[in-house]
């Protein structure tokens, strides 16, 4: 499979390859959490990452493999090889990152994304021109398709764990390690046939040297580069997250006094627990059995019971009905003030859940995630400081005293 390709170029398409996969996935682990906006450019960012990884070894195995002297790239073919990519990597991001996609869903993506990679593959071979013809052997395509497929699903549920650390390294490593090997499998199966005599040879459309594709493959190795760099730096929104999780913390209080044997317990406006709000927050009004959301033809109402969770978007909330999200004109705090805690619990600073749809909940990191029921389940974070609390009002576990 390598006779005859530089090794160290080979070996840095490899590296390309993972380094790729290591800071796409590692802006997707970052969409959780995040509003709207920012889930729209991380995912972006994830994309065009992933595609700019893929495509970059893609090319630096070309510039490996022991090709022909005076063979050059068109330029038109190798533009279009890249816009495959970034499109089917794209699409199949979006189509798994939209509530809790099915296996169907994923599979379904992984394929386009696949075929997509191969597509890819295949196009920027045809930018290459020069005085011989290509033939490729069908076992080795269809061999290279299946390992594209297997790549993209294992890329996909990468993007869906949204895992940090060293299971985001073997991930990356795994992905990359998959990607070069369809890319090289493809190569395998390719003969370089010299032209006949009676075959005249003629280049279409602009092409590119050898030299000329080296220096935009260093620019996106640099790119990369930059971008695997950056995504090693601690993201200052987990850390004020963290800092306020632990005011939280240090903030809570037991719902009620210990009192000795035959007393009564005290009964200090300090000591009693606040519903949703914790300590400082005016008394409630009571809990409203509507909620707001607005749709294009104005604003809807929609019963408490439908909700599955509350989730913080800037100034606004976005309620989910258990099968899609609808925007809600109150804030997060507004929304924590309204519902009835009987029914509803804050389980992280951006999100309050409807206690009675919770069917998982798994410990995920120093935190956990809940799954809520419906057409279309979804999970929602739990931050350290509550999951105490939502075991106990879950009956999994004592509150503490």
């Amino acid at each position: 499979m390598f006779e005859g390709h530089d090794p160290y170029l080979v070996a840095l398409s490899v590296v390309i390859a993972i380094l790729g996969g290591y800071t796409g996935f590692g802006l997707a682990a970052r969409i959780r959490g995040m509003p709207d906006a920012s889930h729209r450019v991380l995912l972006a960012g994830a994309a065009f990452f992933l595609a700019v990884g893929i495509w970059t070894m893609h090319f630096v195995g070309m510039l490996a493999a022991p090709l022909p002297a005076g063979t050059v790239y068109l330029v038109l073919p190798t533009i279009v090889s890249f816009l495959i990519c970034a499109l089917v990597v794209g699409i199949s991001l979006f189509f798994v990152s939209i509530g809790e996609p099915s296996m169907l869903r994923v599979a379904s993506s992984a394929v386009l994304l696949g075929l997509g990679i191969v597509s890819m593959h295949y196009v920027g071979m045809h930018g290459l021109s020069g005085e011989f013809t290509m033939a490729h052997t069908a076992g080795m395509v269809v061999l290279s398709v299946g390992i594209a497929i297997a790549a993209a699903y294992g890329g996909l549920r990468a993007f869906l764990a949204r895992r940090g650390g060293v299971q985001l390294m073997l991930s990356a490593v795994a992905f990359g390690i998959a990607v070069s090997g369809m890319h090289y499998t493809a190569m395998a199966g390719m003969r370089i046939v010299p032209p006949s005599a009676e075959a005249h040879h003629h280049m279409d459309g602009l092409a590119a040297s050898s030299q000329m594709l080296s220096l935009a493959v260093a620019l996106l190795c640099f790119v990369i580069a930059a971008g695997f760099l950056l995504s090693l730096v601690p993201d200052p929104r987990k850390k004020a997250s963290a800092n306020a999780e632990a005011m939280d913390g240090a903030l809570d209080m037991p719902e009620l006094p210990v009192a000795d044997a035959g007393t009564a317990p005290t009964t200090s406006p300090k000591l009693r627990p606040t519903p949703l709000g914790g300590i400082g927050q005016p008394p409630r009004a009571a809990p409203v059995p509507r909620l707001p959301v607005e749709r294009a033809d104005g604003t809807h109402f929609i019963d408490a019971t439908e909700v599955r969770s509350v989730r913080a978007d800037a100034h606004y909330t976005k309620i989910h009905d258990g099968t899609r999200e609808r925007m809600c004109p109150w804030s997060i705090s507004e929304a924590e003030a309204q519902l009835d805690p009987n029914l509803f619990v804050r389980v992280h600073r951006s999100y309050i859940i409807a206690i009675s749809h919770v069917t998982l909940v798994r410990k995920e990191g120093d935190g956990a995630v809940i799954e809520l029921e419906g057409p279309s389940p979804h999970r929602v974070p739990v931050s350290r400081a509550k999951i105490a609390e939502v075991k106990a009002r879950l009956g999994i576990a004592r509150r503490s005293a």
